[in-house]
């Protein structure tokens, strides 16, 4: 059923370019028939569902895989980042912690 809609929508256009070149001579005429089957096939695909799927894409739930920024990331590594996101994990001595305290003049 799917094809004969995407079908129809292609011959629809095709016919709709036929008809706005009626005055014109056969090359023209196949060159409109042409613009409408173009313009009917994205048309008839959209209306038939072709080419959609029923899951989401990838890159919606993670945009870049190994980042470390994704839920996924941090929770597969949580042991070794002890819980803090990636390049935000504090250091181990007093002044490491604080070396964003200090301003520019440092």
């Amino acid at each position: 059923m799917r094809k004969l809609i995407f079908m129809v929508f292609i011959a629809l256009g095709a016919l709709i370019g036929l008809i706005s070149a009626t005055n014109s001579d056969w090359g023209t005429r196949l060159v409109m028939m042409g613009v409408g089957a173009l313009f009917g096939a994205p048309i008839g695909g959209a209306l038939a569902s072709i080419g959609r799927k029923g899951r989401p894409l990838e890159w919606e739930e993670n945009p870049l895989p190994g980042s470390g920024t994704s839920s996924k990331d941090l929770v597969a590594n949580y042991w070794r980042d002890e819980g803090h996101p990636p390049f935000a994990k504090p250091g181990e001595s007093e002044d490491e912690m604080r070396r964003w305290d200090r301003g520019i003049s440092g």
